[in-house]
């Protein structure tokens, strides 16, 4: 029994560990598009020196930022940790900035790690043991603990203890150990995967929505300023309009564009620079890329807009099935250029429009889908 036990544990954790390198696989080719959420070594440089350092200063995320602000200015009049803190929100939108700022409008150090680093509970238990009162502790994506820390955690969550376990076998034993109060931010991209119990513990919970242009076009303006480059008015609309709501692929394009406007220009980005430049980066004025054409391309040009299973349209434009459903999709879809159907991804009209091509007539199904088959797709 005990072998038994010991090789299903054996394939579990071999699992996880496949799955956790063709996540780190995709992040990296995701890093690499000039339109990725995600952030790669550069822009981790970046953003250091482009982040706010108040609440203030933030721009966008109003009603976040009000909720906050009353936590913790309650929190700062009591002399007491505010509740701990859970960001959702898609990547690129400033959940790391907030904490950063919590911790800043608190007065507190900080200790930064992520989900993947704290594989055993040991890791967690050795970072809790050696807080001070009152300190943030930031874990990214907190939805990929391993389930030993992620249980450590519910305790120093709720009674501020942890209990190391000694020994092993029917001789180990759980020696409590107390810690100083501290507030947790948790940062998730997939709130859906939190356990209920850890997300219960979290005392505010805040999701981060896309930005609007003109929120972007302000952190465009502000990031030049830092950065020291010329910009118009004009450029920034430009930039702002390209950026798909997120402010980390708007500080990247300004930098794309910043270096064409200094080799092939005078400089100063405006609006013919900016446009220039992204059509050098194959980006589109509604933020579309390669990967993103290449995906409408293929249901439309090869399947007559749909539907097409995802594994289909995956070897169609030469990418993982996984890549094309995290990487891509999410984007088409919100911005009404993909739908998902039971029988697979439809293109809708406006990814016709968008490819200067038009709809078919007939074969149309709700919400104006077009492709074979559409009349009966739901039916």
């Amino acid at each position: 029994m005990t072998r038994r036990a010991d090789e299903d544990e054996l394939a579990a954790r071999e699992a996880e560990a496949l799955d956790r390198a063709a996540a780190a696989r995709d992040a990296d080719r995701d890093a690499d598009r000039v339109v990725s959420p995600l952030a790669d070594a550069d822009d981790r440089v970046i953003e250091t020196a482009l982040r706010p350092k108040r609440l203030a200063d933030f721009v966008g995320q109003q009603r976040v930022r009000d909720q906050l602000s009353l936590v913790l200015e309650s929190a700062v009049r009591r002399g007491r940790p505010p509740d701990h803190v859970l960001l959702s929100g898609p990547p690129g939108l400033g959940k790391t900035t907030i904490a950063m700022i919590i911790a800043a409008e608190l007065g507190m150090p900080m200790r930064i790690t992520s989900g993947p680093a704290i594989e055993r509970s040991g890791d967690l238990a050795a970072v809790l043991s050696t807080l001070t009162e009152g300190e943030v502790v930031f874990i990214d994506e907190i939805h990929r603990l391993a389930r030993p820390a992620e249980e450590m955690l519910y305790l120093a969550m709720e009674d501020f203890r942890v209990d190391v376990v000694v020994g092993k076998g029917p001789g180990a034993t759980a020696i409590p150990l107390d810690i100083a109060p501290f507030t947790l931010v948790g940062a998730t991209t997939r709130s859906g995967l939190l356990p209920a119990p850890l997300r219960d513990r979290f005392g505010f919970t805040a999701h981060m929505d896309f930005y609007q242009p003109a929120e972007l076009e302000i952190i465009i303006r502000r990031s030049a300023g830092l950065l020291g480059v010329t910009l118009r008015d004009e450029g920034a609309a430009e930039l702002a309009g390209r950026s798909r709501g997120t402010p980390r692929i708007a500080n990247r394009l300004l930098r794309r564009v910043r270096d064409y406007a200094e080799v092939k220009g005078n400089g100063v980005v405006d609006r013919a620079v900016a446009r220039a430049a992204l059509e050098l980066y194959e980006v589109d004025e509604q933020g579309l890329d390669r990967l993103d054409r290449a995906v409408l391309e293929a249901l439309i040009r090869r399947y007559g807009g749909g539907p097409v299973g995802l594994s289909t349209l995956a070897v169609l434009v030469g990418e993982e099935a996984v890549t094309v459903e995290v990487v891509a999709e999410p984007f088409l879809v919100r911005r009404g250029l993909l739908a998902r159907t039971p029988r697979g991804r439809v293109a809708t009209p406006a990814a016709w429009e968008h490819l200067g091509l038009t709809p078919p007539e007939g074969n149309t199904g709700p919400g104006g889908l077009t492709g074979p088959g559409m009349a009966t797709l739901f039916d």
